[in-house]
């Protein structure tokens, strides 16, 4: 099954749908696709919880949108295993934001005979096709921790490179308590 562009539903305004009835016969979702992030912390976990990354770089969304899960995943694993290159292992990195909104398709069939088939738009709530994050305008996407000034500015780069693949204007930004940097 091929996706949709992510132009098809990310600058859509969407009303969170996430429910799922505890009743079958009333739920018009039947079942939840699962989420496509791996994990969402990584790194240095304990090095980040005791405070020894003093840079910290927070990837922050400057409009409304949806995101998608593979989306998130594609960031998420092309940072991880860019930092660790150009970095080394001294490094976190936290995904915020956890796909809730479950997208849903109303399949639409062309071709020869495909007339018969189709109801239209009569029924036409849709299956479920996957997941999407539902970020609002300051909302904090990806938090990376670092030790270093070189490491940031490698960080950095490659933030720049990965803002392609989130479909939502994005800033870097720096929380005051980090930029207490020797």
């Amino acid at each position: 099954m091929a996706l949709r562009k992510g132009s098809a539903y990310s600058k859509r305004y969407a009303r969170p749908y996430t429910r799922v009835s505890k009743k079958r016969s009333k739920s018009y979702i039947k079942t939840v696709p699962n989420s496509k992030i791996v994990k969402f912390k990584m790194g240095d976990i304990k090095g980040f919880d005791n405070g020894e990354y003093p840079i910290q770089l927070h990837v922050i969304s400057k409009e409304n949108c949806q995101i998608r899960d593979n989306s998130i995943e594609a960031v998420r694993q092309y940072l991880n295993r860019f930092i660790q290159i150009k970095v080394g292992k001294e490094f976190y990195l936290e995904i915020k934001i956890f796909p809730h909104h479950i997208l849903r398709e109303n399949k639409m069939l062309t071709g020869a005979g495909a007339d018969r088939m189709q109801t239209g738009m009569s029924r036409a709530f849709g299956k479920t096709m996957g997941r999407a994050a539902l970020v609002k305008v300051n909302q904090t996407l990806i938090i990376v921790g670092l030790k270093s000034k070189k490491a940031e500015v490698e960080t950095r780069k490659l933030i720049k490179s990965v803002k392609s693949r989130l479909t939502c204007k994005t800033s870097i930004k720096m929380p005051l308590s980090a930029i207490k940097v020797k």
